[in-house]
């Protein structure tokens, strides 16, 4: 593996934060380009929009004619370019009812935020991007129902683990024919490790820069870039408003807070100055693409992800981060370390806006857009012995009674959580103690598993069932690829797994591997 100087890693991160105090203060160092003629489609990358309010979205681009291009800058000059955007009714744009420009700044790799308002709840738009004679793909968006307002029904998708050598994407090429009023995205957009000699099952040759882990700035673009030229999943940001954040493989590989992982990738990550640079770099990446409001833009190392979108009086999404702010994990899961009450997993403030929020709530349904598994998870069948996963809210125990005990405490209506990061799918019921069968249901954690990662995958297999022998809470294992699909009324919740039999060779079928509902006012799962 390649190895990067900490001087010359610290310089060009240093550059990345200076161009970010720049474009916090609205304006941009570079002369605007008058005319642009770009070397190919600046709109490669595709389009999407973002967290639908009841009047408005956020629309996304970023200009790329070469997407790859080693310096991280997607063939643009150092110049900003005047961007329109247009949002219409319907999709021949005959019918326009909002419309504007913005630029796309170097400082930003290019990328286009447009926080667009002044449209009505409830109600689907479409929008496009031009620069001078070219123009974006359209996209299709769906604002919010109204504060309050009774919502008879809503339809959306989540999804997490999205490994791009590991598996094609075909499972959002299903997911954006479904007819859904917005997508969940759970976290790991992209994996940092290096793509492989020949780019995995893409089979591909690509830059020996491709090849390393993302450290600078203009690799996490790059890798980025990559991910976001598959066709597929291109499809499924145009065909609805993603609601996203993050696990862990934006940044690296189990970290967490101030701290990564031990050391392993050949990289100074013990430096705490490295590190800090390294998640400047990669939060500055993650904000370029994607479809985010300007209070989820980061400043230098720190970002505020956590946040709710409201869907009229049927759901509450509060949309955690259980990265920044969680205590390191547990190295050795035998010891009392992992019920430590000082042990956090979303840090105090975090823990109180949610709590506070989720029993404040007056919708129907409260649902976390959460990362790790909640539900506690024995990886040993044997009675007598017990295995935990030091990275799951099993080595947070003392904040996982918190989280239940708060949302049962504060009555909270209806508590879902929608859960990615372990590459399978998974029903829970959430108890206040797992290790009493009668103990009350909190709520129901429906686990999804990845799109790619981890390759084809299979019904079930060793480790599903240990978990259904030793966890009596746990109602249905499957460790396939695919998504999930939700259908939300004020009665009835149901889950629907709809996996694909493989990944590693393109244009696999769909079918659905499991079906689940919930009834409003009485929590846990039950096969449909």
């Amino acid at each position: 593996m390649a190895t990067l100087s900490r001087r010359h890693f610290l310089g060009a991160a240093g550059a990345s934060a200076a161009t970010i105090a720049l474009w916090s203060a609205g304006m941009s160092a570079s002369p605007a380009w008058a005319a642009p003629r770009f070397p190919g489609d600046p709109f490669r990358l595709g389009v999407a929009s973002g967290d639908p309010l009841p009047d408005g979205v956020v629309l996304w681009t970023r200009l790329a004619p070469d997407p790859l291009a080693v310096d991280g800058r997607g063939g643009m000059p150092d110049r900003k370019v005047n961007v329109r955007w247009q949002v219409a009714e319907d999709e021949g744009f005959g019918r326009v009812v909002r419309q504007g420009h913005t630029f796309a700044t170097p400082e930003l790799g290019h990328a286009v935020h447009a926080e667009v308002t002044g449209l009505q709840p409830g109600r689907e738009y479409f929008y496009r991007f031009r620069t001078d004679n070219d123009f974006s793909p359209v996209g299709r968006a769906r604002t919010a129902p109204a504060p309050g307002v009774r919502v008879d029904e809503l339809a959306f998708a989540f999804a997490s683990c999205q490994n791009w050598y590991e598996g094609f994407y075909t499972a959002y090429r299903h997911m954006a024919a479904e007819d859904l009023d917005f997508v969940v995205h759970l976290g790991d957009y992209l994996y940092e490790y290096g793509v492989g000699a020949n780019a995995g099952v893409r089979n591909m040759q690509l830059d020996e820069s491709f090849q390393r882990e993302t450290v600078t700035l203009p690799e996490y673009r790059n890798r980025y870039a990559l991910t976001k030229l598959d066709a597929d999943l291109q499809a499924a940001h145009a065909a609805f408003s993603w609601i996203q954040t993050w696990d862990d493989h934006e940044v690296e590989n189990n970290w967490a807070n101030e701290l990564a992982e031990p050391d392993r990738d050949g990289f100074p990550d013990d430096d705490p100055a490295f590190f800090r640079a390294r998640k400047v770099a990669a939060f500055q990446a993650y904000y370029e693409h994607m479809p985010l409001r300007l209070p989820q833009r980061p400043s230098g190392a720190s970002i505020e992800l956590y946040r709710r979108v409201g869907f009229g009086g049927l759901l509450d999404l509060h949309v955690l981060d259980t990265r920044s702010f969680r205590s390191n994990q547990v190295l050795d899961t035998t010891t009392d370390e992992r019920h430590n009450p000082s042990r956090t997993m979303l840090g105090d403030a975090q823990e109180r806006w949610l709590l506070d929020g989720a029993g404040a709530s007056a919708a129907v349904w409260n649902v976390l857009a959460n990362q790790t598994l909640i539900a506690q998870a024995d990886h040993d069948a044997n009675p007598a012995a017990t295995r935990w996963g030091n990275d799951l809210w099993d080595g947070y125990t003392a904040a996982r009674a918190r989280l239940l005990g708060g949302l049962h405490e504060r009555r909270a209506h209806n508590p879902v959580v929608l859960t990615g990061d372990i590459h399978r799918s998974v029903v829970c019921d959430l108890k206040l103690d797992f290790d009493d069968e009668r103990s009350p249901v909190v709520g129901t954690e429906f686990a999804g598993s990845s799109i790619s990662s981890a390759k084809d995958g299979q019904p079930t297999d060793q480790l599903g069932r240990d978990w259904l022998a030793a966890n009596p809470h746990m109602k249905f294992h499957n460790s396939q690829r695919g998504y999930v699909s939700c259908r939300v009324t004020p009665q009835t919740w149901r889950t629907d797994y709809r996996i694909v039999p493989f990944v590693t060779r393109p244009d696999a079928p769909v079918e659905t591997a499991g079906s689940f509902v919930v009834e409003a006012g009485r929590p846990g799962a039950v096969p449909a």
